[in-house]
């Protein structure tokens, strides 16, 4: 009988920790008196009620542990004595916020991912791929509770536009973007207690909302065009700044370049076949930023006071895409000498193909004002970065 006592109480031992396993969070194994939740690194299986009491509880040591009476909100709400940043984020498994939960990671921020799907947000910013550090994944249905007691939110969320648009698709672009702002902004307004509502909104807009030309050059304080994309950066921006009591900095971001994704990670196979070339006539303007340096004008965003409103995430030194290729085929060793025709880029885009063939010269007038350095000013400076490491 007695053993069966032990067992009995090991079995529930057992069934402690596989709840602890099935949370929703994983974080870098904090003081010995974290919860078991905040020790493990979580697969993906789903949450459980033992679970749930511990979501978000797990911090670093010095920061203290939550009041045994907190309430269902405050349990994502954590008293901090210093200035670390809390950031939740939206996009976070995308191409440029991947790159901006390492940046918070080594920087020793707490990351709270808010994402419409945690095992595939999780899957692919898995541990061994970050470095070590507090990380969280939080349901649409948890996203006021992820807002709470966070110090800033970025938001980059919004459905891939390199594809051929229809009337579906172009609803899509629109509403992932909108509604996704939308969510956050009413969270974030609904917070009545100023100390736990996040400071500042990053939101992620992009340089489409000045239209097209070559001839002309945008900086902020440029109108907008009239355009499809333009107006969806209208709406985008208009649904951000209807937060209270938050700095809001627009991110206008330019063509991000990094070898694996974006722009560049698709060119690249298409030089090394020895087929690449310009898009169109190679006369449009491609104005790109480097994704270091767009990493960095979000890191700047966040604690530089200075930024407000919109900021155009582009390097100084926007290039004709005749340039852009050459550049690409010497940095490769390869050609650069089949240009894509027009028809072609149509026939298969279809009014997407705009985003190809047609550019626009931007300055990142007030990234340059408040002194941020960028890391790679000149295209070949960059390309050589990303293709000879």
């Amino acid at each position: 009988r007695s053993r069966r006592r032990g067992a009995h109480r090991a079995r529930a031992s057992n069934h402690e920790m596989t709840s602890a396993v099935t949370c929703n969070a994983f974080y870098r194994a904090p003081a010995s008196n974290a919860t078991p939740c905040a020790r493990l690194r979580s697969p993906s299986r789903s949450v459980d009620k033992t679970c749930r009491r511990h979501l978000f509880r797990s911090t670093r040591a010095r920061r203290g542990a939550l009041a045994p009476s907190a309430s269902v909100d405050d349990d994502l709400s954590v008293a901090s004595s210093d200035d670390r940043l809390i950031v939740a984020i939206t996009g976070a498994t995308g191409f440029v916020g991947s790159k901006l939960v390492e940046t918070l990671l080594e920087r020793g921020a707490e990351v709270r991912v808010l994402t419409r799907d945690v095992n595939r947000a999780r899957a692919k910013l898995s541990p061994q791929n970050l470095p070590k550090g507090d990380v969280a994944f939080v349901s649409p249905d948890k996203w006021r509770r992820g807002l709470l007691g966070a110090t800033h939110v970025v938001n980059l969320a919004g459905e891939p536009i390199s594809t051929r648009w229809d009337p579906k698709v172009k609803g899509e672009i629109m509403a992932s973007r909108v509604k996704t702002t939308k969510a956050i902004v009413e969270h974030v307004n609904s917070i009545t207690n100023d100390a736990k509502r996040p400071k500042v909104l990053v939101n992620a807009s992009a340089i489409g909302y000045y239209g097209t030309s070559e001839t002309d050059t945008y900086d902020e304080a440029s109108g907008p065009g009239a355009d499809y994309l333009s107006q969806v950066c209208q709406a985008w921006e208009q649904t951000a700044s209807g937060v209270e009591d938050c700095r809001v900095v627009l991110l206008r971001l330019g063509i991000v370049l990094d070898r694996d994704g974006g722009a560049l990670g698709k060119m690249v196979p298409t030089f090394q076949a020895f087929m690449g070339g310009p898009l169109g006539d190679g006369q449009q303007w491609f104005s790109w930023i480097h994704r270091d340096d767009a990493v960095g004008i979000i890191m700047e965003s966040l604690t530089n006071v200075k930024l407000e409103g919109p900021v155009n995430c582009v390097a100084p030194t926007p290039v004709r895409m005749r340039e852009m290729c050459e550049s690409l085929g010497e940095t490769l060793g390869k050609p650069s000498w089949l240009p894509v025709p027009d028809f072609a880029l149509r026939a298969v885009l279809g009014e997407g193909s705009t985003l190809v063939l047609q550019g626009q010269r931007i300055q990142p007038k007030t990234a340059l004002d408040v002194g941020y350095k960028f890391k790679y000013e000149r295209i070949d400076q960059a390309l050589k970065q990303i293709l000879r490491r």
